[in-house]
């Protein structure tokens, strides 16, 4: 199934598709009119439509059928401080969207490198990882946060924070195993700062372990993706 990508899809409604898709559309995969697409308003909608003006720039389909899906049934959310190197954070975005997450919040802490974002190009990191796994309800991805204002305005129950401090750890998966809605603070490259740490914890957060190996940022929000949608498979 070849996904496309619309906002404000109705049934039998007329939509534009966007430059970029209609591009794919009509030079990529050569489609012309009268073909069927499916197309998502990554708000868990499936459509199927006709094309009836395939256009390099402007591509023109009727929305003909609206096809039920079943709603997720998962929440993890991942407060997460963003990498130096831009590049390592759209691969965790890439990989934890193909896995499901439901919620990206980027964390400005005290030991951060990166302090900016652009959430345009981050955007289009997940839509097309979420069209490429299939997946019709796309990750929220927040605006970038400062630690201690998200740590006093989430209110959450099942909240962790993964940090490499040595002390009382429980294991991450251990922790989960009964969650179907987590939320993971998790830190720079340089880690938390003990006094986010201790205020993380004051405000309930219970401290977790994602392994014995000291994971680069990334690679701990990718790898509880994993762990999260392993425990939660049906």
């Amino acid at each position: 199934m070849q996904l496309f990508f619309c906002e404000n899809l109705i049934l039998n409604s007329e939509v534009i598709l966007s430059q970029e898709e209609s591009y794919h559309a009509a030079q990529v995969l050569r489609m012309r009119n009268g073909e069927i697409i499916h197309l998502t308003d990554g708000l868990g909608h499936l459509f199927k439509g006709e094309l009836i003006n395939v256009d390099a720039k402007k591509s023109l389909v009727r929305i003909t059928e609206d096809v039920p899906q079943m709603s997720a049934t998962t929440n993890l959310h991942i407060a997460i401080a963003p990498t130096k190197n831009i590049d390592r954070f759209e691969w965790f975005l890439e990989k934890a969207t193909e896995m499901g997450i439901a919620e990206i919040t980027p964390l400005l802490c005290r030991y951060s490198e990166r302090k900016e974002i652009k959430p345009e190009r981050l955007n289009k990191v997940i839509v097309s990882a979420a069209k490429q796994s299939h997946h019709f309800l796309f990750p929220k991805l927040n605006p970038i946060v400062k630690f201690e204002e998200f740590i006093k305005t989430t209110t959450v129950e099942n909240k962790f924070i993964a940090h490499c401090e040595s002390s009382d750890k429980n294991d991450f998966g251990k922790s989960i195993a009964n969650n179907r809605s987590v939320l993971l603070l998790i830190g720079p490259e340089g880690d938390f700062s003990e006094q986010e740490i201790q205020l993380a914890i004051s405000n309930n957060y219970f401290p977790v372990s994602l392994g014995e190996s000291r994971l680069r940022t990334e690679t701990a929000g990718v790898y509880a993706c994993a762990v999260f949608n392993a425990l939660n498979q049906k």
